[in-house]
């Protein structure tokens, strides 16, 4: 059976993932490749739905064990639904975020033991890992400012500077463990340029993989 090849994008708000996500597909769909972009929390009719309670200003006083088991919540379902049938399929996968950012935002910033997220994480995923994470990496100030603009703003993205630190140095801990899957890429560059060098990561991945459907 073919395997495709699972990407993911991690970073604090304000990094750019999510632009350099949507680049990245819409590059790989102009060179033949077959893609299949996805979000987290969200992606499916029902993670949508779980989104929608994670991200709500409203609910302020979500415990962080809510929180984590609802992001699993989303993640099992995105992982059954589309991630791994288009992987069995062959295709490129491209994720707007993953198991990482559970590991930085509630492991680091919520500071839930890093142990039970991971275990959490394996009886979820049915061994559906990364092949490889672009983690975008900024200080934290500077992400803050980026998103300020932002009319109306999340749950998430409401929080503090100090929380946010905690999560990017989950972030860098989790790159320093897995140097072989994580790249980190220097989010205060220019977008051509981050771009650029995102192409370059990927494609050199690619070329060593024989995707089929």
């Amino acid at each position: 059976m073919p395997r495709g090849f699972f990407i993911t994008f991690e970073g604090i708000e304000g990094s750019g993932k999510t632009t350099q996500a949507e680049i990245l597909y819409r590059t790989l769909l102009s060179r033949g490749y077959p893609v299949q972009f996805t979000r987290e929390p969200g992606g499916t009719e029902i993670s949508e739905k779980i989104r929608n309670v994670l991200l709500d200003r409203a609910n302020i006083g979500m415990a962080p064990w809510t929180e984590l088991l609802l992001y699993l919540a989303s993640r099992a379902q995105l992982v059954h639904e589309v991630i791994l049938p288009s992987l069995q399929e062959g295709k490129v996968v491209l994720a707007d975020r993953f198991l990482d950012s559970t590991l930085a935002y509630q492991g680091g910033g919520r500071g839930i033991d890093w142990k039970s997220i991971e275990k959490l994480n394996r009886l979820l995923l049915f061994d559906c890992k990364p092949d490889l994470t672009l983690l975008f990496d900024l200080p934290t100030q500077e992400g803050k400012e980026r998103i300020f603009s932002r009319r109306r703003k999340d749950r998430l993205e409401e929080e503090g500077e100090d929380f946010y630190a905690r999560v990017r140095n989950a972030y860098l801990r989790i790159a320093h463990k897995n140097p072989l899957r994580v790249r980190v890429i220097n989010g205060t560059q220019e977008e051509g340029a981050i771009g650029k060098e995102v192409l370059r990561i990927v494609e050199e991945r690619l070329k060593k993989v024989e995707l089929s459907s």
